[in-house]
C-alpha cells in the first residue's frame, strides 16, 4: 500500500469530522453559549485564569495533550502491520478521542475550570468525586514519570537535541514578557520572535555540538538528566501560567505541526510504499515489542494517538482556565485531537516505511530479534550515516527518528543530510514531550491544591503561593522518584493501561452530564466509547497482570495497576447508578442562566 493513501484518507476523515460530527456535538449536544463568561472571565487572576488568544490556546493545549502517545504508541503497534493501528486512529480519533476532550473541556469551563474529580463529585456524588480524585492522581503521577523517561532516553548524551529543547525555555519567557509586559496582545510580534529564535536555535544544533566547551556543559548523562527534567516540571507549575507554561507550547507547537506538515508534504512528494504487511504473524501474540495480541494491546498501545485519559486533565486544567469565550471549545478541545490524530497516523507512517527487518532491529532486544531470523537491510547503512548505534534500541523514538530521516532525506537535494534529519527528529520527539510534562505537572498541582485543600481551605485559594509552591513540589518528587528509579518497560505498561481507564472515566462523567442537562438521548455519543473502552481496557489490564507482571515477580506493579482498575470500576459503576435516578426525573426544571435542565449543578 502506498502512504500517500493513507494520509490523504486521514486528513479527509479529519476534516468532514470536525465539520459535521465535532460541530454537531458541539451546538446541538453541549449547547456552547457566546454569551456565557467563562472562568478566565468571571475569576481573572492573572496567574492561571488569563483569558488568552484561541490560537495561542490551541497552541498550548495541543503541545500539552500531545506527548510521546501519539508517537511512540503507533511505531510500537506497527508490530501488528499497519492496519489494525490506522483502523484504530481513524476511527477512535472521530468518535471517541476529540468527542471525550471537546466534552470534558466544556465539563470543566462550565464548572469553573475545575478538575475531572471535582466534576465528578458535583455531577455523580462527593464519594465518587473522591475516589475519581485518587484514580487520576495516580495515573497522572504514572505518566509524568513514564513521559519524563522516555524524554531521558531521548537526550542523554546528546547535545544537539538538548541545546534546542533548553533553548524553547528562555525563548517562551522572552515571548510571554513580549505578550504581557512589552507589547500586551501582540501575538503576532512574540509568534514571530519565537519562530526566528526556534529557528536559529535548531540550525545552531550542530555547531554547539561540535564545541567542545558547550558539549561539556549540555551532555548530561541518564540520571542527571532525571533530576533536570522534575526541576524544570516544578518551575513550570509554578511560575505564572503567562510566563512559560503558555508561550512555551505555543512556540512547541510550530515546531510540532510545521513539522508534521513537512512530512505530509515529503510523502506526497516521494510517495513511499508502507513496507510493512497489513497484517503481521504476531497479531495472535508472542511478538518481540509487545508480548499480548492485536486485541485487546492495539487499544492500550496506541493510547494517545486515538484516545487518552491524560487529555482529560488537560481539558479539566490548564486550558478551561484561559478559554475566552465558549465558541472556541469545538477548535481548541475536538480540532487539537484531530491533529494528534493526524501526528499518530504520520508517526505508524514513518514506522511502516522501514523495512521489516530494520523496523525490529531498532525495536527489539538484541536476544528477541536473534529469535526473529532475520537480517537488517539498511540499517547498517543508515546507522553509519547518522554515526549512532541504532540496532536493539526499543521504545520506539529511535525508529520513529529514522523513518523521518529516511522520508526527508529522501526529498531533492536532501539527500546528504540524513544525520542533520535523524537529530531533528529526535529532538522534534523531546519537545512533544517535555510540553506534556510542563502542563502535566501544573494540572497535578491543581489536584493536589484541591484535595490538600479539604483540610487546609487556604490551598484552595488559587493565588496563594505557599499553597503553589508546596503543591507543586509534593507532585513533583512524587513522580521524580519515580523518574529515578524506574525505567520504561517498567512504567510505560501501566502508564497505557491507566491511561485508557481514566478516558473511560471521563467519558462517564461526561455522560452524566449530558443526561442531567436533559439530553439523555444523545448519552450515547459518549455513553457507548466508555463502556467499550472500560471493558477492553480492563480486560488488558487483566491480562497484563497474570501474563506479564505476576510472572516476572513485579508485584508492586502488579497491586498498583489492580488498584486503578478497582478505582475505574467504582467510579463507572457509581456514574451508571447516578444514570438511572436521573433518568426517572420527568420534570426539568431551568438553571440560572435559563436553560431546561433536569438537575442545577452550581459552577463551583
Amino acid at each position: 500500500m502506498n502512504a500517500v493513501t493513507l494520509v490523504f484518507t486521514a486528513i479527509l476523515l479529519f476534516t468532514i469530522g470536525y465539520r459535521f460530527y465535532g460541530l454537531f456535538i458541539a451546538t446541538r449536544v453541549l449547547g456552547v453559549d457566546v454569551r456565557r463568561p467563562t472562568p478566565a472571565e468571571r475569576m481573572a487572576d492573572g496567574h492561571d485564569y488569563v483569558k488568552t488568544n484561541k490560537y495561542v490556546l490551541f497552541g498550548h493545549h495541543f503541545a500539552a495533550i500531545s506527548a510521546a502517545g501519539p508517537l511512540l504508541g503507533p511505531v510500537l503497534a506497527a508490530q501488528f502491520g499497519f492496519l489494525p493501528g490506522a483502523l484504530w486512529i481513524l476511527i477512535g480519533a472521530v468518535l471517541a478521542g476529540a468527542v471525550h476532550d471537546m466534552v470534558i473541556l466544556f465539563a470543566s469551563v462550565r464548572h469553573n475550570g475545575r478538575s475531572l474529580p471535582k466534576i465528578a463529585e458535583h455531577e455523580i456524588g462527593k464519594t465518587t468525586g473522591h475516589v475519581a480524585s485518587v484514580a487520576v492522581l495516580f495515573i497522572l503521577i504514572l505518566a509524568m514519570a513514564g513521559l519524563s523517561i522516555a524524554m531521558v532516553n531521548a537526550l542523554y548524551d546528546s547535545v544537539w537535541g538538548t541545546f534546542t529543547v533548553f533553548s524553547t525555555i528562555p525563548i517562551a519567557v522572552l515571548m510571554g514578557l513580549w505578550m504581557q509586559k512589552i507589547r500586551p496582545g501582540d501575538v503576532v510580534g512574540a509568534s514571530v520572535i519565537g519562530v526566528v529564535l526556534l529557528l536559529l536555535a535548531v540550525v545552531s544544533g550542530p555547531m554547539v555540538a561540535q564545541s567542545p566547551l558547550m558539549a561539556g556543559l549540555l551532555s548530561f548523562s541518564k540520571l542527571e538528566l532525571s533530576f533536570i527534567i522534575p526541576v524544570y516540571g516544578f518551575m513550570a507549575s509554578a511560575l505564572p501560567v503567562w510566563l512559560l507554561l503558555a508561550p512555551r507550547d505555543y512556540l512547541s507547537s510550530y515546531l510540532k505541526i510545521g513539522t508534521i506538515f513537512m512530512l505530509v508534504a515529503g510523502i506526497f512528494i516521494i510517495q513511499p510504499d508502507l513496507q510493512m504487511p497489513a497484517l503481521t504473524e504476531f497479531i495472535h501474540g508472542g511478538g518481540p515489542i509487545i508480548q499480548g495480541p492485536v486485541f485487546p494491546f492495539i487499544f492500550i498501545t496506541i493510547a494517545c494517538g486515538a484516545l487518552s485519559g491524560f487529555h482529560a486533565v488537560v481539558s479539566s486544567g490548564t486550558s478551561p482556565k484561559m478559554i475566552a469565550s465558549e465558541k472556541d471549545i469545538l477548535f481548541v478541545g475536538y480540532g487539537a485531537m484531530l491533529m494528534e490524530g493526524l501526528v499518530a497516523i504520520m508517526a505508524l507512517v514513518a514506522a511502516c516505511v522501514l523495512m521489516p527487518a530494520d523496523y525490529f532491529a531498532i525495536n527489539s532486544s538484541a536476544a528477541a530479534y536473534a529469535k526473529l531470523g532475520m537480517a537488517p537491510v539498511a540499517l547498517p547503512e543508515i546507522a553509519a550515516q547518522v554515526g549512532e548505534t541504532l540496532q536493539a534500541r526499543p521504545g520506539g523514538a529511535v525508529s520513529l527518528a529514522v523513518g523521518m530521516a529516511y522520508i526527508f532525506s529522501s526529498l531533492p537535494y536532501m539527500e546528504t543530510l540524513m544525520a542533520y534529519w535523524y537529530h531533528f527528529a529526535i529532538m522534534f520527539e523531546a519537545v512533544f514531550i517535555l510540553t506534556a510534562i510542563d502542563a502535566g505537572t501544573r494540572i497535578g498541582r491543581f489536584l493536589l491544591q484541591e484535595m490538600i485543600g479539604a483540610f487546609i481551605p487556604k490551598f484552595k485559594e488559587p493565588g496563594w503561593i505557599p499553597g503553589i509552591v508546596a503543591a507543586s513540589f509534593l507532585f513533583t518528587v512524587s513522580w521524580g522518584y519515580f523518574v529515578v528509579m524506574g525505567n520504561i518497560t517498567t512504567i510505560w505498561p501501566v502508564f497505557g493501561m491507566s491511561n485508557q481507564l481514566l478516558a473511560s472515566i471521563a467519558l462517564t462523567v461526561g455522560t452524566t452530564m449530558i443526561i442531567r442537562m436533559g439530553k439523555a438521548r444523545y448519552a450515547w455519543i459518549t455513553g457507548v466509547p466508555a463502556m467499550l473502552v472500560a471493558f477492553i481496557t480492563l480486560y488488558a489490564g487483566y491480562l497484563t497482570v497474570t501474563g506479564n507482571f505476576l510472572p516476572n515477580g513485579l508485584y508492586f506493579l502488579s497491586a498498583v495497576s489492580i488498584v486503578i482498575m478497582l478505582l475505574a470500576t467504582a467510579v463507572i459503576t457509581s456514574a451508571v447508578l447516578r444514570w438511572a435516578d436521573l433518568l426517572k426525573i420527568k420534570n426539568p426544571v431551568r438553571d440560572e442562566y435559563g436553560e431546561m435542565v433536569l438537575v442545577p449543578v452550581a459552577e463551583e
